[in-house]
């Protein structure tokens, strides 16, 4: 996979956030400050204008690719969601060096190492309603296919409903975050639904 393949997955992440902005809005208008959804929008159409922004000639590789994203993210999106999506990004992006291209088994890796920095910057772990509910089993799965790392992303987002938060805005709520799928988790979700998607076009 080489930096346009990268490049592909952000768009394709961009086109399916914009998509499910209202529903994710929705889903953290329950539990959290309703603007989850509109905050990924402008996040992902920043990533895309970054990307399409570099001079003509200029080859990227593929770590640079998730690096420039997680930078881009970070800086165009406040609350939790631009420092946490951003370090997911900026860290699987210097996993991956400056390899022009990377192998399957090297991307899981690279990602695992993503997730687990996510989890020291959230100061949380799989079980307490967060993106990791998605993003670890996501990351797991891909040991097998991109699409069942796409399928054990989306149950692990819907295995947040019955779960009460412990980390994030959720968790003030305590028992009445029970019920309510995560959004973060969804959006998570989504990271790994465009990757299947993108892999089955390679």
């Amino acid at each position: 996979m080489d930096a346009e393949f990268f490049r592909r997955w952000l768009t394709a992440t961009t086109r399916a956030v914009d998509e499910e902005a209202d529903r994710l809005t929705e889903l953290d208008s329950a539990i959290g400050d309703a603007d989850h959804g509109a905050n990924m929008r402008r996040g992902f159409r920043a990533v895309s204008e970054a990307l399409a922004a570099q001079e003509p000639g200029v080859v990227l590789t593929p770590g640079a690719v998730l690096m420039l994203a997680g930078r881009t993210l970070i800086s165009k999106v406040g609350g939790a969601s631009g420092p946490l999506y951003g370090t997911l990004l900026r860290r699987t992006g210097k996993a991956l060096g400056d390899a022009p291209e990377v192998s399957d088994a090297e991307l899981r890796a690279a990602l695992d190492e993503g997730v687990r920095a996510v989890g020291t910057l959230g100061t949380s772990e799989a079980g307490d309603k967060t993106m990791l509910d998605a993003l670890i089993p996501g990351v797991r799965a891909l040991a097998e296919s991109y699409p069942a790392a796409r399928d054990a992303a989306a149950r692990g987002a819907e295995a947040t409903i019955p779960m009460r938060a412990r980390r994030g805005r959720a968790s003030y709520l305590g028992e009445r975050s029970v019920g309510h799928q995560d959004p973060g988790a969804t959006s998570s979700a989504l990271l790994f639904a465009t990757l299947a998607e993108v892999a089955g076009d390679v």
